[in-house]
């Protein structure tokens, strides 16, 4: 055999064994702050603890909170606390949640989705540290972050060192998107003047909250961020090696969480955005829609990451996930979202696209719903702006410079490259 040959075969090989190699490299499997919160937890023992949590709060391991905490020595769970959907994630959106009592850990379980959406000082009367950890799922309007910060903020009036466990942003810490709340019109769907996708994680966003001094009268909490291993901000939820639990009952897998920053402001119209059907935020429509004229026209608009397909759903009622949705047992003709290119899709650019297709399509029949949609926007002026016919681009355009204002004020509290 020719040395030539000899060599090239050589090298094929190499070739070879050198992709097999990368294809078979497993990425480490993220470690969340709860995964990590044993290694040094010397400012936990001997202390009461309080824990403001939910349905997925577990560690790689599949370990819940209260089960790892209990394993710490020397560490007391004194009582539990539970956001939007309760402490164990069965309550349907926007539905009052009720104190309770864990049985088993013989400590109460306090709403702060009922009566109040802040710990008061009896709930925090036997605690030390409150620490928090929930799943986010990357948009302003998801209400577990105004927890976090009601939460650290009641800590910090009395005292009490607040802990956040961090988890990753499910639609990756990179794409920062959408306008900045209007402080008139702060809501617990936007507490603070941040983008609509803000591109960071609960404990970054924690440290942004204290360290700008936005919470109540600029208190500052007295805050530890127990960070993450092995996330990179361009990581999607399913690169990470974890397991998705879903944060709430519409927000089944990692699709809806995709299209949710957009496809949410639907929630704020006479639309349907998909509740009471298999999925939710994928779907939207209307009894009166056409469902292949819409369809037609929102892919004329050639959008960023995403395609427009013809679609027809009944809502129905799911006990716990949406009792009674809009559209309840009638037919909807509308739009079935599918996503093409997720790193370059626009998901707030989409929703409003969409809202202004549908008021050109629909003008007699397609309706605001003010307060809320509003509440969502963090402003009235997008809705006002829509109704005037301006461009969704010029809208865009518009708060360019606020959103600039915050991406210079959100890279000081970046932790992951």
């Amino acid at each position: 055999m020719k040395i030539k040959t000899v060599i090239f075969l050589l090298w094929f090989m190499l070739v070879v064994i050198s992709n097999c190699s990368v294809e078979t490299q497993k990425q480490e499997v993220v470690s969340t702050g709860l995964d990590n919160i044993g290694i040094d937890y010397g400012f936990l023992k001997h202390r009461k603890v309080g824990i403001v949590a939910n349905h997925t709060a577990y560690d790689s391991q599949g370990r819940f909170i209260t089960e790892v905490f209990r394993s710490l020595k020397d560490v007391k769970i004194t009582a539990l606390f539970g956001p939007e959907h309760g402490f164990r994630g069965m309550a349907e959106a926007g539905a009052g949640v009720d104190t309770g009592y864990d049985s088993s850990l013989n400590i109460p379980v306090y709403s702060l989705y009922g009566k109040t959406r802040k710990p008061t000082p009896e709930m925090l009367q036997d605690v030390d540290v409150l620490v928090f950890d929930i799943q986010d799922i990357g948009a302003r309007y998801y209400t577990y972050i105004s927890t976090m910060a009601l939460a650290m903020e009641a800590a910090a009036e009395l005292g009490i060192p607040y802990v956040v466990l961090d988890r990753p942003n499910p639609i990756t810490g990179m794409a920062v998107e959408g306008n900045v709340v209007d402080t008139a019109y702060a809501s617990f769907v936007g507490l603070f003047p941040i983008a609509v996708r803000h591109g960071m994680t609960v404990g970054e966003l924690a440290m942004m909250f204290n360290g700008e001094g936005w919470l109540k009268d600029g208190i500052k909490a007295d805050l530890t961020v127990i960070p993450m291993k092995n996330w990179k901000r361009r990581d999607w939820y399913d690169q990470t090696g974890l397991k998705f639990i879903a944060p709430s009952p519409n927000m089944p897998n990692l699709a809806a969480a995709t299209v949710y920053p957009g496809i949410c402001l639907l929630e704020g119209t006479n639309l349907s955005a998909g509740r009471g059907t298999s999925a939710p935020f994928q779907n939207f429509g209307a009894p009166w829609i056409k469902g292949p004229a819409l369809a037609e026209a929102l892919n004329k608009l050639n959008l960023n990451g995403i395609s427009f397909k013809d679609t027809s759903f009944t809502p129905e009622a799911v006990p716990g996930t949406a009792d009674n949705p809009k559209y309840r047992d009638q037919l909807c003709s509308g739009i079935r979202l599918k996503i093409t290119d997720r790193n370059g899709f626009e998901p707030f650019y989409t929703g409003l696209q969409i809202s202004q297709t549908l008021l050109q399509q629909y003008p007699d029949s397609f309706k605001f719903r003010p307060p809320h949609f509003d509440r969502l926007c963090g402003t009235d002026s997008i809705r006002k702006a829509l109704m005037e016919g301006t461009s969704v681009t010029e809208i865009r355009d518009n708060w360019q410079p606020e959103l600039s204002e915050f991406k210079t004020i959100r890279k000081k509290y970046l932790l992951y490259e």
